[in-house]
């Protein structure tokens, strides 16, 4: 099979199980088997649910497009009294659910999904019907926003990579903060770049101002022996240097990097072989047991030990971001190789459109039928045939 044969057999693959996994209520994150439905992957996650709209919105598939419109707006429904969405939302209509200690990015993610969505169907007027649900949302993230940094706080395990040891200010959750400032024209955009800069990557020779700010960048340069990426999370005297990858692309994409910064993490990331096996893997180097992050949450159902799930893990769905940050650089060639490595892993098994990879074995592993690996590979492709990337985007 040629590479475009192989594109156009996936690009025909993902609409097939969008559309399988697609129902009045919006999308489910994994098609229906008895092992999706005992780990409740056939419901309409907030994270899994806005990211698929992404590509969805984009399909020229009608049936799509209102499933991608469905999935929000179930997702309002269940909007928390506080603003808050839900992690996710039972298609049958049955009680939402709200993780054990949070779940931040599914608001962010329900939030850009909103606009994206809104902005590919204007006739829909998806913005003016979602309004009040809107500024409950933003309400509820700037609850959660520290008043001088203008970055947010959560705990621990509460974001897409929930069994990992991430908290107090994540790279991962502020770069979607950012991006969400910036598309609904929310206060304090720059304060956000400029303290998410200084906290994530302390290394550069400007100290910040605020002795509060120093004191968290203190603790990294007293032990850490400096790092080409951004941290993955840093709070009271700890913090992450295993390299999220996905954090770090957001950054690029998102424009909190520089042109500079941003060409550093991507060649780091290059150099590190995150798309091997199979783009991309979650982190550059996995958490291993006994060292001071590890979580004994991390070894239920031996799930995140090192090379596996978030930690280590290859995840189709995150390699399609791996695409749009090289295509933005201008790495068109790479971009291109990616997307046919997106499209190899969505092959397996028939089209197995398998969760996530070992990050070693390339063995598949997680639940079939993963309804952002399709939809991701959609949107990757359309960026790189049509120019349509999350880039696009702008503000109000």
């Amino acid at each position: 099979m040629s590479d475009l044969q192989l594109r156009a057999a996936a690009h025909t693959a993902a609409i097939e199980l969008l559309r399988k996994n697609t129902t009045p209520a919006g999308v489910l994150a994994a098609s229906r088997t008895k092992e999706a439905e005992a780990r409740r992957y056939t419901r309409i996650f907030g994270r899994d649910a806005a990211i698929c709209a992404l590509g969805m919105a984009i399909s020229g598939e009608p049936e799509l497009l209102k499933g991608a419109r469905a999935s929000l707006i179930t997702l309002a429904e269940h909007q928390a009294e506080n603003g808050q969405i839900p992690k996710y939302v039972d298609p049958e209509g049955k009680e939402p659910d709200f993780w054990y200690v949070g779940c931040i990015d599914a608001t962010l993610w329900w939030l850009i999904a909103v606009r994206w969505v809104a902005r590919q169907l204007p006739e829909e007027r998806l913005e003016a019907e979602l309004r009040h649900r809107i500024d409950a949302a933003l309400q509820w993230l700037h609850c959660q926003e520290h008043p001088r940094l203008f970055l947010l706080q959560q705990n621990e395990a509460s974001d897409w990579a929930d069994i990992m040891p991430r908290s107090g200010y994540v790279l991962y959750t502020n770069a979607l903060w950012y991006h969400v400032k910036q598309l609904f024209d929310w206060p304090h955009a720059e304060e956000t770049k400029y303290h998410f800069n200084h906290l994530f990557f302390p290394f550069s020779r400007e100290r910040p101002d605020y002795r509060r700010l120093r004191l968290l960048t203190d603790y990294v340069l007293d032990a850490s022996c400096g790092s080409s990426l951004y941290l993955s999370f840093i709070n009271l005297s700890v913090w992450g240097e295993e390299g999220d990858v996905f954090g770090n692309l957001l950054a690029v994409l998102f424009g909190l990097a520089e042109p500079d910064p941003a060409e550093r993490v991507v060649e780091t990331l290059s150099r590190a072989g995150v798309g091997a096996p199979f783009p991309v893997r979650s982190v550059c180097r996995p958490i291993e047991p006994g060292e001071s992050l590890w979580r004994s949450y991390m070894d239920r159902h031996q799930q995140n030990r090192p090379h596996q799930y978030h930690n280590g893990g290859a995840w189709p769905y995150i390699g399609g971001f791996w695409a749009m940050a090289l295509l933005q650089l201008g790495r068109r060639s790479e971009a291109e190789e990616t997307l046919e490595g997106i499209a190899e892993a969505g092959r397996i098994g028939d089209w197995g459109f398998f969760e996530w990879f070992h990050g070693q074995t390339a063995e598949p592993r997680g639940m079939r039928g993963q309804s952002w690996n399709a939809a991701m590979y959609l949107l990757a492709e359309a960026a790189l045939e049509r120019g349509i990337g999350l880039g696009s985007v702008t503000a109000r």
